[in-house]
């Protein structure tokens, strides 16, 4: 014969354990994202501001510190100020394109034209290239002797350039390959923002008679202001850390005249074996992203609150 009792009251203690062990498995869903977190992304960083104090070579065990002697080397290195100077122009340059085609593009296909689906996925597909293969694709046209630009230029009767050996010039060309290949992601960030926008604010500034250039000044664009600030910030950090291209059009030549911040990494630690100095510029090019982000976000914060 079985019986059945019934289930005695929980202590006050029992319960109080039950409801704070609730609250924490909720928590444990972060556990997951803040062990990779710390895994690739602050492990690594602890560890290259570590190594940017010794003299490592990135290969042999034996490593001594050398106190701040690799940020003393960098004042003193006559490629790092151009360096700079030219990841500037990769990040702000590809910026700014890849705002006004992104603005521009969003604004005419949030319009009721035939094929607007068609051609946002066509803007957006370069994005989906790896940059390897869109900068292979662009070598092809603009090298010397086989390249696609060269020999319609040829055939014209024209002389052929020498598009990489010229540092301006080429810097120019990975500006525009990396904006049109990112501008699509600009495009859909701006059609978010039209889409989301408080159409009876339009209505109402078209019943006032606002058109064209003033409603896109006064209406359009203020309320455009969260997916500006998205789409900068992102292109800007894509910009400033610029690789990938410059690696398969130039390899950062002729001689350092292309390199960016990055590039200059990746050659100070693999060709020249100076792992701790490759540390120091990676230090640098991290406080300068986040620098830059910062004052960014607050400029654009103060300018919200003075409107």
């Amino acid at each position: 014969m079985v019986t059945q009792t019934a289930a005695s009251p929980a202590s006050p203690a029992r319960q109080g354990f039950a409801h704070r062990f609730k609250g924490g498995s909720i928590n444990l869903f972060y556990l997951p994202a803040i062990i990779l977190l710390v895994v690739f992304i602050v492990y690594p960083l602890i560890s290259g501001i570590g190594l940017s104090f010794t003299n490592w070579d990135g290969f042999n065990p034996q490593k001594d510190f050398v106190g701040a002697a690799n940020y003393k080397m960098m004042l003193q290195d006559k490629n790092f100020w151009p360096i700079l100077r030219n990841t500037l122009v990769y990040g702000f340059g590809s910026t700014i394109i890849q705002q006004v085609l992104g603005l521009g593009v969003a604004l005419l296909l949030n319009t009721k034209i035939h094929g607007r689906n068609l051609m946002r996925a066509i803007v957006y597909l370069p994005a989906l290239v790896s940059p390897v293969i869109m900068g292979t694709m662009y070598y092809f046209i603009f090298q010397y002797q086989q390249g696609a630009l060269n020999t319609i230029i040829a055939a014209f009767g024209g002389k052929r350039l020498l598009y990489f050996q010229n540092a301006g010039l080429a810097v120019a060309i990975i500006v525009i390959i990396n904006s049109v290949q990112f501008f699509g992601v600009s495009m859909i960030i701006y059609l978010a923002g039209l889409q989301g926008m408080d159409h009876s604010v339009v209505e109402a500034a078209e019943l006032d008679g606002a058109h064209g250039w003033n409603m896109f000044f006064h209406i359009t664009l203020p309320q455009l202001k969260p997916a500006f600030m998205t789409s900068v910030v992102l292109n800007l950090i894509g910009g400033l850390k610029l690789y990938d291209i410059i690696t398969v059009l130039t390899g950062g030549g002729p001689g350092y005249a292309t390199n960016s911040m990055s590039t200059y990494i990746s050659t100070t630690y693999f060709r020249d074996q100076n792992a701790g100095y490759a540390s120091a510029l990676g230090v640098v090019l991290f406080v300068f992203i986040a620098v830059i982000t910062y004052l960014l976000n607050s400029g654009m914060d103060k300018l919200g609150r003075q409107e």
